[in-house]
């Protein structure tokens, strides 16, 4: 009997080491719901150079926008047998099939940038989210044009008092999209000014699509008309600026000028905003956001205090990486 239990005892605690990995041995796969977005590009930068840090290795896949490549990618992962994921799902609301395999392999998983709902997360114990709120972009960005239109009069070019505005929207169904849209409107009420939507459209993120719809938006209204572009990220915002080029405005001449903002700040914009082509942009800090997953990752796949990784976790589940406004020269 004594013998029986000593074997037991021995072959538990065997099982509970192997499932702690050390630091060279834990494997890391992750999952971006495409490689060609700019943002994503630095989080995956990111992330890589902090598994390098850490001595973790990490293997992250282009899912090309497709929930069934990326799907076959999970499992793919899971077979081969990796102590942790972290996914950037295609689509968010789909998250509760991935986290299902994850829990069914008991392997953690640490969602990032596309937020699954609170009842997917809370229905299992090792998976968690990663991300900045969406709501504090969109603040920002109203607050950037209202900003604006109050420091400089002849932005408003009707002389009614109101912000006649268009809207580029990001991916139909994102939270970012529906919370950066939503709350960059309330910030310009809040700031005192009456917005007025002249047109929106979806443009998927996208530079090009959004330069195709400003195209026609500045075709069908006149950019004299248009006095501001909000822009769901930066991307979209270069987009709309260089159809604005395109009628002769944003080009340095203050009397052909519309402001324009976008979200994430990247490099792209940034040197926009040094040419006097666009107002502002908000920060959405993929370098911290993408060191924080992998410090996470590998906290959980090594047993070590997910409390000590220097990012506050709320809820047990949450990591939220601030926002920041970012202006230049004489926008500021």
């Amino acid at each position: 009997m004594r013998k029986i239990f000593l074997i037991t005892l021995t072959f538990l605690l065997i099982l509970s080491f192997s499932a702690i990995a050390h630091a060279d041995e834990i494997k890391i796969g992750a999952c971006i719901y495409r490689f060609n977005d700019a943002f994503m590009l630095r989080f995956r930068n990111a992330m890589s150079a902090e598994s390098e840090k850490l001595g973790a290795k990490i293997e992250i896949v282009d899912g090309r926008d497709d929930p069934t490549t990326q799907n076959e990618q999970i499992d793919n992962f899971i077979t081969a047998g990796v102590n942790v994921l972290i996914i950037n799902p295609v689509d968010r609301m789909a998250a509760q099939p991935m986290i299902d395999k994850a829990k069914a392999a008991n392997i953690p998983v640490v969602f990032i940038n596309r937020e699954p709902t609170e009842e997917m997360l809370a229905s299992y114990e090792k998976a968690y989210y990663i991300g900045a709120k969406a709501e504090e972009s969109g603040t920002e960005a109203g607050e950037l044009i209202a900003e604006y239109f109050k420091a400089h009069p002849e932005a408003d070019k009707n002389h009614d008092g109101k912000l006649q505005f268009v809207l580029l929207k990001g991916q139909n169904g994102h939270q970012d999209m529906i919370l950066r849209s939503k709350y960059s409107v309330e910030a310009i009420k809040n700031a005192g000014i009456e917005p007025v939507e002249l047109a929106s459209a979806i443009a998927n993120w996208d530079k090009l699509q959004a330069m195709q719809i400003m195209n026609a938006f500045t075709m069908a209204l006149g950019p004299e008309n248009i006095e501001a572009v909000i822009a769901n990220n930066d991307e979209m915002a270069l987009g709309a600026i260089e159809a604005l080029k395109n009628s002769d405005y944003n080009k340095g001449d203050k009397d052909f000028y519309i402001p324009v903002v976008g979200v994430d700040a990247n490099a792209s914009a940034l040197d926009a905003m040094d040419k006097g082509e666009m107002l502002g942009t908000v920060l959405n800090d993929a370098d911290n956001q993408g060191t924080a997953a992998v410090r996470l990752a590998n906290a959980l796949a090594s047993g070590k205090d997910i409390k000590a990784i220097g990012y506050e976790i709320t809820d047990n589940k949450y990591i939220w990486i601030p926002y920041q406004k970012v202006t230049r020269g004489e926008n500021k």
